[in-house]
Order: C-alpha cells, then sequence, then structure tokens
C-alpha cells in the first residue's frame, strides 16, 4: 500500500521529554517508541483534546500523566501526542480541525475513533506502542479497524489522573500494539503488581446474537470450528434484546456524565464541534436523572448476566465491530444509525468494567476484523496469555 496518508501527530512537538524522565534500572520497554493520545498530560505541553477551543481556554500541562510516566521509566521513548476526536466523544477518527486520517489498509474506509491518530501511529510503524483511551471502545474499534491489537483493561484499574476525562466511570486508558506479545509487556508495566495470573480460563462462552449480526459470521463461526473442534457452549447467552437495552442503557448514562464534567465548559466557552458532536453534546443536555436511574437499572441487569456467565473459568467471545470499518463517503445519518448498532457490541465492557481483548484474526482484501474475549474484573494478564493461546503465538 503505497497511499499518501496524513501526520497522525498533533504538531508542532517540540518538547523532547526523554531527556528529562527518571529512568528506572529496570527497562523493560527501552527502545520502544510510544505515541500518545492527546488527553494525557505531559508536562510542558498543550494538551488540546481534539478541539482548539478547548485548548485555548486550558493551560499547559505541569504535570506529566502517571500512565506514561511509567511506560517512560520502563524505556519507552516518547514520539510524539496523536490526533483524538474531539473531547474522545466519537468512534470514527474524523476531526474537522485536522487532516483527514487515513485507514491503514485502505484509503477508501475511515480509521475509527477516538484513539484515531494514536492506531494509525502503529498502524504506519510510526511507534510501537500507541497508548489512548477507551470509553464506548475507542481502542477496540479503530484497532478492529486497522488490524491491530487493542486491549481495553479493567475499569479504574490504571491511573487516569492527569488526562482529560469525557465520562469518568466508564473512561480507561488502553493500548494498541502490532502483536500480542507487546500488548502483555506494555500490561506488565502498567498492570500493579498485586494482580496475579491465576484466573484458569477454559471454556469460551459464545455470544451467539451478537455472533448472528456480524459482516463476518461465516469467518467467525469457522475459526471456533477449527479453534474448539468439541464445540462451544451456547446454553447461556446474552440475547439481542439484551445487547440492544444495553446499549441504549449506557448511551444515556455516557451521555448524563459526559454533561456533568463538561457541560459547564461547553455552556460558557461555545467551542466549535464537528455538527454530529455537536448534536451529541446537546442530547446529553437533555437527558434527566430518571432516565439516568432506568438506565443503571438496565446495566444492573446485564451486569448480573454477564457475571452468571463468567464463572468456572468461562469467558466471552464476542465480534467486536460488525465489520469493517465503513467508507469515508457514507453519509451522514448512515453513520449515525451505525453507531447505534456499534454501540451493542463495545456497550459490555463499559458497563460491566471488564477487560476486553481485540484479536487481529480476520483480514481480507483491504479490510480487516475480529474477535474480542471477555474476562472478569482483574483478570486482566490472564485474559492476555489466553490471547495469545487464541491467536496461537503462544
Amino acid at each position: 500500500m503505497n497511499f499518501s496518508f496524513h501526520s497522525p501527530f498533533v504538531l508542532p512537538v517540540k518538547l523532547d521529554i526523554n531527556k528529562t524522565t527518571n529512568r528506572s534500572k529496570s527497562q523493560p520497554l527501552k527502545g520502544w517508541t510510544l505515541a500518545v493520545k492527546d488527553l494525557f498530560d505531559i508536562d510542558g505541553m498543550l494538551t488540546t483534546a481534539g478541539n482548539p477551543d478547548w485548548a485555548a481556554t486550558h493551560p499547559i500541562a505541569t504535570q506529566t500523566s502517571e500512565t506514561v510516566a511509567r511506560l517512560l521509566d520502563a524505556g519507552a521513548e516518547f514520539v510524539g501526542k496523536t490526533i483524538t476526536d474531539e473531547l474522545a466523544y466519537s468512534l470514527n477518527g474524523q476531526n474537522i480541525h485536522y487532516p483527514a486520517l487515513i485507514n491503514c489498509l485502505d484509503k477508501d474506509r475511515i480509521s475509527g475513533g477516538s484513539s484515531s491518530g494514536t492506531v494509525v501511529a502503529v498502524g504506519r510503524n510510526l511507534a510501537r506502542i500507541g497508548l489512548g483511551t477507551d470509553t464506548g471502545g475507542s481502542i477496540r474499534v479503530p484497532a478492529s479497524y486497522n488490524n491491530l491489537i487493542g486491549f481495553r483493561p479493567t475499569h479504574g484499574l490504571i491511573s487516569l489522573k492527569n488526562v482529560v476525562p469525557l465520562a469518568p466511570s466508564f473512561d480507561t486508558p488502553g493500548w494498541i500494539t502490532r502483536t500480542i506479545e507487546d500488548a502483555l509487556e506494555v500490561a506488565k508495566c502498567l498492570i500493579p503488581s498485586q494482580q496475579t495470573e491465576d484466573t484458569p480460563f477454559s471454556t469460551p462462552v459464545a455470544l451467539t446474537d451478537l455472533i448472528e449480526f456480524a459482516q463476518h459470521k461465516v469467518e467467525i463461526e469457522q475459526w471456533l470450528k477449527t479453534t474448539f473442534p468439541v464445540g462451544v457452549s451456547k446454553s447461556q447467552t446474552i440475547s439481542a434484546e439484551d445487547v440492544e437495552k444495553a446499549a441504549n442503557a449506557f448511551r444515556v448514562l455516557q451521555g448524563r456524565e459526559i454533561w456533568q464534567t463538561h457541560g459547564e465548559w461547553i455552556t460558557n466557552s461555545q467551542p466549535t464541534f464537528a455538527d454530529d458532536i455537536q448534536q451529541r453534546f446537546e442530547w446529553c443536555e437533555t437527558l434527566t436523572k430518571d432516565d439516568e436511574l432506568f438506565a443503571i437499572e438496565q446495566q444492573q441487569t446485564l451486569q448480573n448476566k454477564v457475571s452468571a456467565l463468567l464463572t468456572q473459568g468461562q469467558y466471552l467471545l464476542l465480534p467486536t465491530t460488525p465489520g469493517p470499518a465503513p467508507r469515508i463517503d457514507t453519509s451522514a445519518s448512515e453513520i449515525a444509525e451505525y453507531r447505534k448498532k456499534l454501540m451493542q457490541f463495545t456497550c459490555i465492557a463499559g458497563l460491566t468494567g471488564c477487560p476486553q481483548l481485540h484479536m487481529p484474526l480476520f483480514k481480507q482484501h483491504n479490510t480487516a476484523y475480529g474477535l474480542s474475549i471477555l474476562g472478569p474484573k482483574n483478570s486482566d494478564l490472564s485474559l492476555l496469555r489466553l490471547g495469545q493461546k487464541l491467536m496461537g503465538t503462544a
């Protein structure tokens, strides 16, 4: 693929933080290049959150994010901050304030967001580690679209101090790599040492209805037959009705929290957003406490069902996205409808706080898509080890 692409980095980057970072004796990531989504503060640099009005109304950072600092202390070499969708409130990777980012496989498809620049940096071999955030799928979705590994850890496990929030109850850091082995090494540096790899994963539980709705259903079913010759238990699953209710609940809970987080700034600053993002913020403002309480009930229902499935070494298998990345010429109305469908695939990890790993298992022509595995809270290292086995690299 020789088609040209715009830089995924926010420019100019003039500060070399690598020279001022305290390095530990042990540097497992020595020489690994690191691209950082422009939500993470870095001392001496401006955090723009993908929006010029945000940049104009916030000071230069005076502290570096704890998560970034841990990677730097482990030897990673910072190469730049990357473009994010505005305030991370999108899954498309299209920001009106920057040149369009290009999907790493197909110039006619979107890159996916909101960790869009980070994904492109890794996909173009401009960085070995891509550090981003995931609220509603912002690591997992672009990883799927660009044939990369994407990992969303257990909610609250890794620090988001000095990171611009979107909806803190769902926000997590996350990372993109080209290999599962790299993803595991990053996890070892970021996940607290008290977490052990003692989750005895053995039996997958397929989310049957989501597989039925995936464009790559045939590939998934063939992979399941090859990987699990004795079959996959489908006696319990999450229904189409379950995931539709869950997605609606996630949108409401996320929206309520987004407005609580950013509503005052939006009202006072009147920032310029892309039309679709502006419309979503306006919708957030309309959500009521009653909407929130009803959505919490739906969340608790899903949490109970997922908890019942994740027992005795079971884990969930689900398509990460409905299929490959949408084309860039897809109409705004079609993208809006697609987003609702996409949220049915991505909302489960957010509503339950469970870790999820995207595995880039399928690639056809210039498109990619895959499967995710989702495990109980705090099974992160075990889940990544399981990913190695399922991908045939362990």
